[in-house]
């Protein structure tokens, strides 16, 4: 699973690519014309790409390697809350877009498939960020959840403890929303195209 992680990790930009041409092709399921259901999957892409944005303003370009050069720990902002924004936002955004594209019975494909290579990659990131950071990361680790948020109070306040420490502050600060959107251009590019491409197939 770790030595599958790491080549997921490296070709992570173009493996979801299937997926957008067939969110793009078929037509197979599609379910009927609704505004509603194309307002709700734009809504819920808009979200993932919110998520990204709040994690990349904190992580930086770094968050686009393709190397083990992970960068420092961020515990910071969604860092605080859970361990893989980044993903997270992924599957919501790419869910949306099947969403909106009225291929219903895709989303829960999707999740599932994105869930298992994000799963695979976290092993591998996790490995390497132990080896690196040692009893930090192990601490982080055990603080917060790496996948769905805690809601008691207890870790409410621990996160709000770690968002305010110092070492998250200069992280909150450490990129303007200017270099995030910089860093982020590829995929909002790719998103204004992929809904430009949708709308032509709604159209036809």
């Amino acid at each position: 699973m770790t030595h599958l992680g790491g080549w997921l990790f490296r070709h992570r930009t173009i493996i979801p690519l299937p997926l957008a041409i067939a969110v793009l092709l078929l037509r197979i399921g599609e379910a009927p014309p609704s505004k509603w259901l194309i307002a709700s999957g734009i809504g819920l892409t808009l979200t993932g790409e919110a998520i990204r944005l709040w994690a990349v303003h904190h992580i930086g370009a770094i968050s686009r390697t393709r190397s083990d050069r992970l960068g420092p720990l961020i515990a910071a902002g969604p860092f605080a809350v859970v361990r893989n924004p980044l993903y997270l936002g992924n599957i919501a955004l790419w869910a949306g877009f099947a969403m909106a594209a009225r291929l219903l019975w895709l989303v829960p494909v999707i999740v599932v498939l994105l869930a298992v290579e994000y799963h695979a990659i976290v092993r591998w990131e996790e490995q390497v960020l132990e080896a690196r950071y040692g009893d930090e990361y192990r601490a982080y680790a055990a603080r917060v959840p790496r996948w769905w948020p805690t809601f008691n109070r207890g870790a409410r306040r621990t996160r709000r403890e770690n968002v305010f420490s110092a070492n998250s502050a200069n992280s909150a600060v450490a990129f303007s929303w200017r270099e995030t959107l910089f860093s982020e251009r590829g995929t909002l590019i790719a998103i204004a195209a992929g809904f430009f491409l949708l709308w032509l197939k709604l159209r036809t």
